[in-house]
């Protein structure tokens, strides 16, 4: 019998986009090789009868905008798309420029620490598009450097006062006394359990105190959402940083951008040496969109071995960073007076909030398959399901340094509808759904945003989140559910089994190594490992985290057969129907030791140490 193979379509760095795509003859970028597929089908070409593949020799590509898959690029079952790294190599998808042409700082620069003389470099800001580049993040090498900052290191400063009805935050003077001015200063703020970007726009000196205002919109969203706001010491942590000012470059592994989109200043560490390694800013908020539409969806779509990296966020340098939880951030936000809703009656945190952009988005498409990827250097979200997602499957991937959440998947209320209004869609075919989220090693996420969590799912239905590695996050590290509500959606029948999370909440208080949120019939929490929860010295509640933790209108949840090494839990107003069995220390050592990566993934705790 004869026998047919999947159409295959090759890209190399060295390759020419006028080529034919063969191995022999690649193309150059990802892009012309995501055309030829689509000619493929489009005439229905006998070489892709079983499938095309396009093969990525190793390397870096940069973009200078998303791949965009649509409905046009949708495989079949027996004739999927596959984007692929040829065998043992790593090819990497970057939206970063490099940063070039260092040499060592030998004159004077208004505000430069007396310390950092003699020790910092600079270049020129890349171009992009024609202009200078402006960034928030700079990598050297594999590592992330630190924006100059007041507070080095894990330490930050305590507020003095915080002024609602005048809009000021109050500080030591000391602290912003070598400060020429406002501009491009930034306070970073812990608030519980989400954090703060505001912009700086004057300083006001009184004795030993100095009265900060903001830019709005932040400063209004700020004061005015009611929850969460910062508690001040000695009940609280009251703890913040400032960020973005060149006397603040005191410190080997800092850098500083001149605005707008000047020279870029940085204090190499030890062993650095930039005439050798790679510096790279980052310039694309996404990499790769898949979009389809409900009627036509994106389908059998399939990455395997890719590396997504080098992603931007620029939202807190043009309007501020004020979330609600989980990182997504608030459009506007204002206390009810009197409060309640139909729906609740309490509620008084009325809001609207956008989303975290992510390296990776998925909306309106099923079938798609994230295999033995990676997601790093990521400024805010690695990988998103935004909607109208069936039957994809995240497995075996890496997520590292990602700014705010590792993987977000499903509706958080976004846009134009109030956040706490119970999702019910007329049209179901837009809640993501039956998703298997497996065998993933999530570290080092929420380092932008500590308010951001591992693994967030939102509304979602029949999703699977099993078997994943979940360390070194600021905040919590698997959550499941939105709204607060104990009212029917669509949020129902989801399963969190057997991941192992390992220090997590390093930074936020509120948290827990599993979270869930609102009615879910059917949702089984169970045979999860939370090892070890280590809580900051600057949070505002030290002792408000759990390992467990049923968040309000948290219904028909069972959650069952989960080790820990101390029953500290919280089921905080909850609705009914929640059955908790056998949860703690008790639990037996075969669960806790079959947690986490199972056998044929467990390579990828070596990536880590890279």
């Amino acid at each position: 019998m004869a026998t047919t193979r999947a159409a295959e379509i090759w890209v190399a760095t060295n390759g020419d986009d006028t080529n034919p795509g063969t191995a022999e003859r690649p193309v150059a970028s990802v892009a012309m090789a995501q055309r030829k597929a689509r000619e493929l089908r489009r005439l229905a070409d006998l070489s892709a009868t079983d499938g095309v593949r396009i093969v990525v020799r190793g390397g870096v590509y940069p973009l200078t905008r998303p791949l965009f898959f649509r409905s046009e690029d949708a495989g079949t079952p027996s004739s999927p798309t596959t984007v692929e790294a040829a065998r043992g190599e790593r090819p990497v998808l970057s939206g970063g420029v490099q940063v070039i042409g260092w040499r060592k700082l030998e004159e004077d620069v208004p505000g430069l620490p007396g310390a950092a003389k003699g020790h910092v470099w600079v270049a020129a800001a890349p171009t992009f598009g024609g202009r200078p580049l402006e960034f928030r993040q700079l990598w050297v090498g594999d590592r992330k450097a630190t924006r100059a900052r007041l507070s080095n290191g894990d330490t930050m400063e305590r507020l003095a006062g915080w002024d609602r009805t005048k809009r000021e935050a109050i500080i030591p003077a000391a602290l912003v006394a070598s400060l020429r001015g406002p501009a491009g200063v930034e306070m970073f703020l812990s608030q519980q359990w989400e954090i703060a970007i505001l912009r700086v726009k004057t300083i006001r000196i009184a004795g030993e105190q100095a009265h900060l205002t903001f830019q709005e919109p932040e400063s209004q969203v700020e004061f005015e959402h009611p929850w969460p706001q910062p508690i001040l010491p000695p009940q609280g942590g009251g703890a913040f940083t400032l960020v973005g000012a060149i006397e603040f470059l005191d410190q080997p592994g800092e850098w500083w951008q001149e605005a707008p989109g000047g020279r870029v200043f940085y204090w190499p560490r030890a062993g650095e040496d930039l005439s050798k390694v790679p510096v790279v800013a980052p310039a694309l908020a996404t990499l790769v969109e898949i979009e389809g539409t409900v009627e036509r969806p994106v389908a059998y779509l399939r990455f395997k071995g890719v590396t997504f990296a080098h992603t931007t966020w620029m939202q807190p340098a043009e309007s501020g960073h004020v979330p609600l939880q989980a990182g997504m951030p608030l459009r506007e936000a204002y206390k009810l007076k009197p409060p309640g809703t139909p729906d609740k009656k309490a509620l008084e945190n009325q809001a609207w909030i956008g989303r975290l952009p992510a390296g990776v988005t998925v909306q309106d498409a099923h079938d798609v398959a994230f295999d033995r990827c990676r997601f790093e250097h990521c400024a805010a979200a690695g990988l998103d399901l935004v909607r109208g997602t069936h039957n994809d499957v995240v497995e075996g991937c890496l997520f590292r340094d990602v700014g705010g959440n590792g993987v977000q998947l499903g509706n958080f209320q976004a846009a134009g509808l109030e956040t706490h209004v119970p999702y019910t869609p007329a049209d179901e075919r837009e809640v993501c759904q039956r998703e298997r989220i497996a065998n993933n090693l999530v570290t080092d996420c929420a380092n932008e945003d500590w308010g951001g969590v591992g693994i967030c799912a939102g509304y979602v239905r029949d999703v699977a989140v099993e078997h994943n590695e979940v360390t070194n996050t600021s905040y919590t590290g698997i959550s499941v559910g939105w709204g607060w509500t104990k009212s029917a959606t669509v949020l129902r029948d989801n399963r969190i089994h057997a991941n192992l999370l390992r220090h997590v909440a390093t930074r936020m208080c509120d948290t827990a190594g599993i979270y869930t949120l609102s009615a879910q019939p059917g949702t089984i929490v169970d045979e999860n490992c939370v090892e070890d929860i280590a809580m900051s010295s600057y949070v505002d509640r030290p002792d408000h985290w759990f390992y467990l933790y049923t968040d309000e209108g948290s219904s028909f949840i069972t959650v069952r057969d989960n080790w820990c090494p101390a029953e500290k839990f919280l089921k905080n107003a909850n609705g009914p129907g929640n059955i908790w069995e056998r949860n703690g220390p008790m639990v037996p050592a075969a669960i806790k030791d079959a947690a986490g990566l199972e056998a044929a993934f467990r390579d990828l705790r070596s990536a880590v140490a890279e």
